[in-house]
């Protein structure tokens, strides 16, 4: 009996080493899309939190813990006022994580975007050498 790995969608031992030749537009492309889903789940992650918090500590209908939510990930803020000492701590906790999220999920689409402009760049310098 063999075990199996567990495989993410994204990993950055995934991108080609620095003696390899770049890949291909099309798999550039594939990895983008793969980077943007995992940013897109990640994102999809915290909003559930997000709602699941304000319905439990504010007892929010949910269009309305989902708006809030959706403003915090966002960066715009909260748009009703809070009324308990456990959900202000809650959306105050939730705005940090929220921060964090949005720097973890967007850092998935960039990497492998910055990764091939200095891997062509070295690809560059090879070759004249």
């Amino acid at each position: 009996m063999t075990t199996q790995k567990l495989r993410l969608p994204f990993s950055f031992s995934d991108l080609e080493h620095r003696h390899e030749k770049l890949i291909s537009p099309r798999d550039f492309f594939y990895r983008i899309l793969r980077a943007i889903g995992v940013w897109c789940a990640l994102t999809l992650f915290g909003l559930i939190i997000g709602m699941a918090g304000y319905c439990y500590f504010e007892r929010m209908p949910l269009p309305d813990a989902y708006v809030n939510a959706a403003m915090i990930l966002s960066g715009m803020g909260p748009l009703g006022e809070l009324k308990t000492t456990a959900g202000k701590l809650f959306a105050g906790s939730y705005a940090i994580f929220s921060g964090l999220i949005i720097v973890i999920a967007t850092s998935f689409v960039l990497a492998p975007i910055f990764h091939r402009v200095l891997h062509h760049f070295h690809v560059e310098a090879g070759e004249r050498e």
